[in-house]
């Protein structure tokens, strides 16, 4: 008698969000199984890959990943032109690192401006990554939103304190937002329970925020997890959104990266693999080699 595994189908599927415009937009999520079941499910969307651009020139960056920007960093254009241009990249996150309070503290229009001008450079899409800090982003992002009207940005952080002013304005303008609710699943449902009273779900990515490998790699698996768990096998509608995996600035601080390039492309790397296989459908990376790896390895090329 032929032996069959057992197989484990689910009913539901994680919502498929739309990033970009016109031919280079990208689907993420949209899967009916777990990471990498192809087996089980269908998988329509693989990973999506960003890489980061900031629009201030980094500082205390590693020398290893400074490297390759290392005569764009004064300029975020081109810095981004060469992420999709040199590298590859098929998805960018500009962070907006000028605007925090307790740095440059730039003014919202400077940054939307920035933000403009980036966009129109590339034909790829793109994340606006603010501070994390609640009043500030909600001004900034409502001027990038403003700006940047029909070009389907994916925006955030949209926390607790500011996803009303956020998700309102990315509404009125045709863009995404991200919702985080750091490390907890139930916070995480809460405010997507919270959104999804005025804002459409299809347009939410999830982001439970991330930590390096080394560094507290295995509870934000878990969170994860659970997330994905909680929305394909309990079938609950305000957990199947896609999530986003934020890792690239905690590996590179960590003490193992930076003792070598090497090291420290492959710690990123195994950061970003694990991610995928806890459920993660959009990872930000900030090496271009650790992109080419991560590439390689989901599709399988020797």
């Amino acid at each position: 008698m032929k032996y069959e595994a057992p197989l484990e189908k689910y009913p539901v599927n994680i919502r498929e969000a739309v990033l970009g415009k016109g031919e280079k937009a990208i689907k993420i999520g949209g899967e009916n199984t777990f990471p990498f079941h192809f087996f089980e499910g269908s998988l329509p969307d693989p990973p999506g890959l960003a890489l980061e651009v900031l629009d201030i020139q980094p500082e205390n960056w590693s020398h290893w990943v400074l490297e390759p920007f290392q005569d764009v960093v004064s300029d975020p254009v081109s810095w981004a032109k060469k992420c999709v241009d040199v590298f590859g990249a098929e998805i960018l996150c500009l962070r907006l690192l000028s605007t925090d309070p307790m740095g440059k503290d730039a003014s919202p229009k400077q940054a939307a401006v920035i933000a403009k001008k980036v966009a129109d450079a590339i034909d790829v899409p793109l994340i606006v990554w603010g501070t994390g800090t609640e009043e500030k982003d909600s001004r900034v992002l409502t001027e990038v939103a403003r700006l940047c009207s029909g070009k389907n940005l994916l925006l955030g952080p949209a926390l607790k304190g500011n996803y009303e002013e956020i998700a309102q304005i990315a509404l009125e303008h045709g863009h995404a937002i991200v919702a985080q609710a750091s490390m907890d699943v139930n916070l995480t449902k809460e405010l997507n329970i919270a959104l999804c009273k005025f804002f459409p779900p299809e347009k939410i990515v999830l982001d439970t925020t991330s930590s390096a490998l080394g560094y507290g790699l295995e509870y934000t698996f878990s969170i994860i997890e659970n997330v994905k768990q909680i929305g394909l096998i309990n079938r609950d509608n305000m957990m199947q959104m896609p999530i986003l995996a934020d890792f690239g600035g905690e590996c590179w601080r960590s003490k193992e990266a930076k003792e070598s390039k090497e090291q420290g492309i492959l710690w990123e790397a195994i950061t970003g693999i694990t991610f995928l296989l806890a459920g993660a459908n959009l990872l930000i990376l900030r090496h271009p080699d650790t992109l080419k790896l991560i590439k390689e390895m989901i599709s399988e090329k020797k």
